[in-house]
């Protein structure tokens, strides 16, 4: 039996997330757009003087995007 990578498992649940993300961007008015966002809605600037770095997050949770990930935990059982 061969032993499973994690870094395997990684992938396919951000691919499923990707996924997710654009099919239920294909549906706007669907139930499968249907979500929360969550992050700072307008970015953090910290300037410095010579050096300026904005810090910004947003993450979107859909229920296209939590499909993929089931369907990516499904594909990695039979891999």
């Amino acid at each position: 039996m061969r032993k499973k990578n994690n870094w395997t498992c990684f992938l396919l649940i951000l691919a499923g997330i990707v996924l997710g993300g654009f099919i239920g961007s294909l549906f706007p008015d669907s139930w499968v757009n249907f979500g929360q966002t969550f992050g700072l809605t307008s970015p953090f600037i910290l300037d410095l003087g010579i050096l300026s770095v904005t810090f910004g997050l947003t993450i979107r949770i859909t229920i296209g995007s939590i499909i993929g990930i089931f369907a990516a935990i499904v594909i990695y059982r039979f891999i």
